[in-house]
């Protein structure tokens, strides 16, 4: 069954073409669209046994990204299928499912309205996954799909972790509580890193921390996801692309009383306007951060030390709630490409048992592999995620 498996996120889209089997999966093609929203577009189109192509125009939105996407599947020179019609299925991700959906489900219209009433709490993401979902009606009408929830691996997280400080009212009215994000990923990572470093996965402490244009870090205790750093929203946690993350409410409504600025707009700065874009407004890209950092920005340096420093915070306040910690991941796009990052975040820790390898770090880019000394008492890896495969499983079994 050949499975189209479409990943948007806040500005990007990663997708992959899987032939899925009951005994095995095939990839026949993957690729990004990145930098959507920004003047410098990218299409990476990578088809199995075929040389790569790349296309480089703006991406206005999410719309646009899947229409050249769809194109260069069905490219006589590039592409892997004769049409769109070898598609049997495809497979999303969503950001946010609130408390409706536990595990995948198979879309309709309820699906689609429930996954439409939580877009106000997830306005970088779910609306560009209706999109997706929306679009693929249009080209491939009558094809099943199916969406797969980043909230779903944190249904585990107790109570004592997901609640909020505020009048208990507002969880029994409206659900207000922390949810998380980047389940699929972290779900993935810990286990796969669990692997690799010869742990008892239903038996260990893990850190996964999936650093990319949105991030969050995720306390993974014997195999549930026990807390994470994104709450009732993606905007929490970390310093992102255009979140602001981890702020003291009373900031913004000082902020909004001053400017008068309505919820909107400050949802919208929080959101879309904040994050390194906001403290430097150079980017919301890491990359053009770093360009910046190398030339001696002062609010660039400042950006990406409290980018990088906030991902630290996380894992040692997970550490403390787990009572230590047995291996700490990294992953995402952030994650996997930074050295500088991985560095800056166990540097210092050796008190928690942490013995950074400098020299393994180097080069490590689309490699699983350790980082961390050979008798270092906490482990660290780099493990590269793999949502679309976890998406593409969900697909495959709902639809067969």
């Amino acid at each position: 069954m050949v499975i189209l498996v479409l990943n948007c996120g806040s500005s990007s889209i990663k997708y992959q073409v899987i032939d899925m089997t009951d005994a095995s999966s095939k990839l026949l093609a993957k690729g990004l669209v990145e930098r959507i929203g920004l003047a410098d577009g990218i299409l990476t189109h990578k088809p199995v046994g075929k040389e790569p192509f790349e296309l480089h125009q703006p991406i206005p939105d999410h719309t646009t990204g899947i229409r050249l996407v769809l194109d260069a599947l069905t490219d006589a020179s590039h592409g892997v299928i004769a049409s769109l019609d070898e598609v049997k299925a495809v497979g999303h991700r969503v950001a946010h499912g609130g408390e409706f959906f536990p595990v995948s489900c198979l879309v309709d219209n309820d699906v689609k309205e429930k996954i439409r009433s939580l877009c106000q709490i997830a306005p970088l993401h779910n609306p560009a996954s209706l999109e997706g979902i929306n679009a693929v009606e249009k080209v491939l009408p009558g094809v099943p799909q199916v969406t797969v929830f980043d909230t779903s691996f944190h249904q585990t997280i107790p109570a004592v972790n997901y609640m909020f400080a505020l009048p208990y009212e507002y969880y029994e009215k409206y659900r207000v509580r922390k949810y998380g994000f980047h389940g699929t990923s972290h779900k993935y990572v810990a286990r796969v890193g669990a692997e690799l470093a010869g742990l008892d996965f239903g038996h260990s402490k893990i850190i996964t921390c999936h650093i990319g244009n949105g991030g969050s870090v995720t306390a993974v205790l014997n195999g549930k996801s026990f807390d994470t750093s994104m709450g009732f929203s993606p905007l929490d946690g970390l310093v992102m692309g255009t979140r602001c993350g981890q702020v003291d409410a009373s900031a913004i409504t000082f902020i909004g009383e001053k400017e008068g600025m309505s919820y909107a707009d400050l949802d919208a700065m929080m959101n879309k306007r904040s994050g390194v874009m906001g403290l430097t407004g150079i980017s919301s890209d890491m990359r053009d951060i770093d360009r910046a950092y190398e030339e001696g920005n002062e609010r660039a340096i400042l950006a990406r030390d409290m980018y990088y420093n906030r991902v630290k915070k996380f894992v040692g306040e997970y550490a403390a709630e787990m009572g230590g910690v047995d291996l700490i991941v990294f992953t995402g796009g952030v994650g996997e490409n930074s050295a500088d990052l991985r560095e800056w975040v166990c540097s210092g820790l050796e008190f928690m048992g942490v013995k950074f390898d400098s020299a393994a770090n180097k080069g490590t880019r689309g490699v699983n592999k350790i980082l961390s000394a050979p008798d270092s008492k906490v482990k660290v890896a780099i493990i590269a995620t793999d949502e679309e495969l976890m998406i593409a499983t969900d697909t495959y079994n709902l639809v067969k």
